[in-house]
């Protein structure tokens, strides 16, 4: 039941959000484990089973765990809930929730109804994880500059995943069309740039999580087949060289 629980599990399945959270300040490791541990595991909850009520049932475990510690009340025993409900406030496990019921989306197949609706899963899935973590290390303003930067992160990581949601039978593109893929990247890289402009400097070890995000945008943008051919993510030995230069520098 400790912060070592969440670093083990956030390293095992999500390697390159915990390289980065290595490279935050100690104490803001703290409490980025464990929320990003809660993300991995919702996550994940949708795609272990095949049973939609199963997942359903995953989903609202999760929820009621978040409840709990909104509310003040003995929060359950468990690897991530434990270390979770002391680094974060009962704002910040409410707006969680929010994000587990967007991730009920992901036990269906039912594709987006357009564009607002797959803009709303991503503000909930990334820019409601990414605000959450920004105010968990201190971050008090700049929460929709926080929001944009987490839009841009979140549609990169989208995009990367396409391959594995189409082999599952989700149709996870509004328009995969060349065209349609180099519009949603370009407005997520106008949003990301932008962002990087005004982000609140404390926010920047959360941000720095989303680090490849905009290699990601821009290669997307020039050569949109790299998406359907799960061809977008570079070598490992860039994306660390990539990430210990912005470490240096304090950017993302």
């Amino acid at each position: 039941m400790s912060i070592q629980a969440c670093a083990d599990l956030v390293h095992r399945g999500d390697p390159d959000r915990f390289a980065a959270i290595m490279a935050a300040p100690v104490g803001a490791r703290e409490r980025l484990f464990p929320i990003f541990a809660f993300n991995l595991e919702v996550a994940r909850a949708p795609w272990v089973t095949a049973e939609a009520m199963i997942a359903e049932m995953r989903l609202q475990w999760w929820r009621d765990a978040l409840e709990e510690i909104a509310n003040g009340a003995e929060v359950r025993r468990h690897e991530v809930t434990t270390p979770l409900s002391t680094a974060i406030d009962a704002e910040t496990a409410t707006l969680l929730d929010t994000l587990v019921i967007a991730r009920q989306w992901d036990i269906y197949t039912d594709p987006f109804d357009d564009q607002a609706a797959f803009d709303r899963y991503i503000n909930a899935t990334s820019g409601h994880l990414l605000w959450a973590a920004a105010r968990a290390t201190g971050t008090t303003t700049g929460e929709q500059t926080v929001r944009d930067a987490a839009y841009g992160i979140g549609v990169a990581n989208w995009l990367l995943a396409i391959p594995g949601l189409v082999e599952r039978g989700k149709i996870p593109l509004l328009d995969g069309t060349p065209d349609g893929v180099k519009a949603l990247a370009t407005t997520a890289l106008t949003r990301l740039k932008s962002a990087q402009k005004q982000a609140p400097k404390s926010a920047a070890p959360v941000l720095r999580t989303g680090w490849m995000a905009e290699t990601t945008l821009r290669r997307a943008i020039q050569n949109p087949a790299l998406v359907v051919d799960g061809q977008l993510a570079r070598p490992d030995g860039i994306k660390r060289a990539s990430l210990l230069w912005k470490s240096l520098r304090g950017t993302w």
